[in-house]
């Protein structure tokens, strides 16, 4: 969603913050702005639309030494300038990320204090009740403590304030925030790009912690101003690591990433004897092995590597499996309890319906297992054990190696549940795991064979209206990603189906003018599939087949027919995601889509 930066040093902060909005424009957003101090004063830029607007607002001599800058994906109000953050009022500047689900009412009883608001926002209260305590003779930090008290609602907050320029503030509720600590000089952001070539040591505040930076250090207290004792995380990643790299797009760096990211997953994890192990890994061994059934819970591309792993589940450890989308999962009564392995998918670790989710199983008793992408994110520190997929930062909205890299670290969790419940002997699970182990390569040799050939069939495709995708099966939610991959991206209208249930409705969308994707793996469904097949031909489809070579059936009754490495039939959704990843990146570029950062969308849902 939005995105924070900020920063207080010796540097010149403008250029700063404006490199550190350029890192966060990944998370879509409408308008941008920053807020800096100078020679005492406070000093405020915004634009709406891309940060070369706010760019060209920004005189070239100006000097501060610190500030605050926000990119604003709309929530409360239309996207415009004076919507836009910062938001000011009196001697305060604020950006905030999160929801405050009481504004209208604050907002009331300012106005009738006599406070005038100039936008339409929820975060420009917090600007208010904050000056308003200055004016009462607080410093910053308690001016800033006492008006998160009167808050209700979701947020992640930076704040600077005239006559204090050696100070900036910040906290968080539900939505991330990271410190960064330099030699010097000390840095905010709600994710890790912004701050990644200026220093390796970062603090992950937790809900209803405050941070409050000086150019002599940082100090952490809770939301009653008792100090608290904050780890800090030695951050991996490279600056390079969140760069094209080369490529005309991140999405497409992150396709041909997904081999080396696979790899990472699950190096070191598997054992010599077949044994699966995970590092500081805190849940015991007869959790797992005691559980009576498993919930597994994510959001977009995460639930579709979840209703994969519920197969993997459910044959290699013959546990019952449910799969639930988070925010629906909130909603009902769950029936989850102590026998429960609650299982959160996540790539950011922030997702905030997958985080409500996870409480609400704890609170249960469920013992809960995070798979998530971030070192120190929410999601890796609330969960009683966690797995993290070695994938580096994912720019791109659209997901493709964090999918994959999931995909590889669930499959490592259904063998070792397997192989404790005794349902896997050691010979069996040491074949799994080596054809486990051969997939990087086997996705290697895909991306080489497939790069021309979506490149000409989006050719051919690119001004469909419609595509359905098709899949039984493993293959059934590889229809559903590869289907989200091209509505994201494209903005083609596109459905994914259980093969099975086409004449259930789906059929009747069929006629010549309607390209359809059938995943068709050589499995034990290989011949129902083909039967669907001629069903779409016979009225008229055009049908793109993806199979492996052992489908040879397939000649001539596709139109279209590429095959993928073959691989045991369990494991072949990490090869059938590849092509329809560059099927839908090849179509929304000869369709002038702007491929990382699609319209609407944003990388990590922070907010209900």
């Amino acid at each position: 969603m939005c995105g924070i930066v900020g920063y207080i040093g010796e540097k010149n902060a403008v250029p700063i913050l404006l490199e550190g909005l350029r890192k966060l424009e990944y998370r879509g957003y409408d308008s941008a702005g920053i807020a800096f101090l100078r020679d005492g004063n406070l000093d405020i830029r915004r634009s709406a639309g891309k940060l070369k607007n706010l760019e060209s607002a920004i005189e070239a001599e100006i000097s501060s030494k610190a500030g605050i800058g926000h990119t604003r994906w709309a929530t409360h109000g239309r996207p415009c300038e004076a919507n836009a953050h910062p938001h000011r009022c009196g001697r305060v500047a604020v950006v905030h990320n999160g929801i405050i689900e009481n504004y209208a009412e604050l907002k009331a009883e300012l106005s009738n204090r006599g406070h005038k608001f100039s936008s339409e926002t929820d975060t420009e209260v917090i600007a208010h009740l904050i000056d308003e305590r200055l004016l009462e003779g607080l410093d910053l930090e308690s001016a800033v403590r006492q008006s998160l008290g009167d808050l209700k609602g979701a947020y992640a907050i930076g704040v600077v304030a005239e006559g204090r320029p050696n100070v900036l503030v910040a906290a968080r509720a539900g939505c991330p925030l990271v410190i960064g600590l330099g030699a010097g000089e000390f840095f905010i952001a709600s994710d890790l790009p912004p701050i990644l070539g200026y220093t390796k040591e970062a603090i992950f505040l937790d809900d209803y912690e405050m941070a409050i930076l000086c150019r002599d250090g940082v100090k952490v207290t809770d939301l009653y101003g008792k100090s608290r004792e904050k780890n800090v995380c030695r951050v991996q990643w490279s600056p390079a690591m969140a760069e094209k790299g080369g490529y005309k797009h991140f999405m497409l760096k992150e396709i041909y990433e997904q081999p080396q990211s696979m790899r990472d997953t699950s190096l070191g994890r598997i054992g010599h004897s077949g044994g699966v192990v995970f590092e500081d890994f805190s849940v015991p061994d007869s959790v797992l092995r005691g559980a009576r059934k498993a919930a597994l819970i994510a959001c977009g591309t995460s639930w579709h590597s979840c209703l994969i792993a519920k197969l993997w589940l459910e044959e290699l450890a013959r546990l019952p499996v449910e799969v639930d989308i988070a925010s629906e999962f909130r909603y009902r009564n769950p029936i989850v309890g102590p026998d429960t392995l609650f299982v959160a998918v996540t790539q950011s670790g922030e997702t905030a319906d997958t985080l409500a989710a996870m409480r609400e199983a704890r609170k249960l008793g469920a013992t809960a297992i995070s798979i998530c992408n971030v070192v120190g994110s929410t999601a890796a520190r609330e969960a009683d054990g966690v797995i993290y997929t070695h994938a580096g930062p994912e720019i791109g909205v659209a997901s493709t190696k964090a999918f994959t890299a999931q995909l590889t670290a669930l499959f490592l969790l259904a063998v070792r549940i397997g192989t404790l419940r005794g349902m896997l002997d050691s010979e069996r699970a040491a074949f799994l795991l080596g054809e486990l182990s051969a997939m990087p390569g086997k996705v290697e040799q895909t991306l080489s064979r497939m790069e021309e050939d979506m490149g000409r069939l989006a050719r051919m495709f690119c001004k469909a209206r419609d595509f359905l995708y098709l899949g039984r099966g493993y293959s059934y939610p590889v229809a559903l990603e590869g289907a989200l991959k091209l509505k994201e991206i494209s903005y083609i209208h596109a459905e994914g189906y259980a093969a099975g249930e086409m004449k259930h409705g789906p059929i009747a969308l069929i006629d010549e003018n309607m390209p359809v994707v059938v995943v068709a793996p050589a499995d034990d469904v290989f011949e129902k599939v083909a039967s669907n097949i001629e069903e779409v031909r016979s009225r008229g489809g055009q049908v793109i087949a993806f199979t492996t070579n052992g489908g040879r059936k397939l000649e001539g009754k596709a139109d279209y027919l590429y095959r993928v490495p073959d691989t045991v039939p369990c494991l072949t959704p990490m090869l059938m995601a590849v092509p329809l990843q560059l099927l839908a990146y090849r179509i929304a570029l000869l369709r002038g889509s702007d491929v990382d950062q699609p319209r609407n969308l944003a990388k990590s849902v922070t907010v209900e």
